[in-house]
């Protein structure tokens, strides 16, 4: 019997290169049905009479909620190493940044 799944139920996830670039947003619209939770990211130019939607993430209020507990605690984990490290210029800090690890 042939076993090709991975442990665990483990999911593996692609991220290709365009996609590992990002896209910047420095505002997010949030709106919800009652199924669904809608998620607009945008980009706002100082002095553009208009700002795009640079991505739109729908997702279930299961998940939606998920993203906030996930959100939350990578949140508390940042305030924490920042105290640890007595950083007092509030900067991010991504030398040690190692991508997604699948918590929302």
């Amino acid at each position: 019997m042939e076993n090709n799944k991975p442990a665990n139920n483990e999911i593996q996830i692609e991220l290709s290169e365009e996609m590992a670039q990002g896209t910047y947003a420095n505002l997010a619209i949030i709106s919800h049905s009652s199924s669904e939770f809608i998620l607009d990211f945008i980009r706002v130019v100082p002095g553009a009479p208009k700002a795009q939607v640079k991505s739109r993430v729908i997702l279930t209020p299961d998940n939606a909620q998920r993203l906030l507990f996930a959100l939350q605690d990578n949140i508390k984990k940042f305030g924490e190493q920042l105290q640890a490290g007595n950083n007092n210029n509030k900067t991010a800090n991504f030398e040690d940044f190692t991508g997604p690890t699948g918590e929302a």
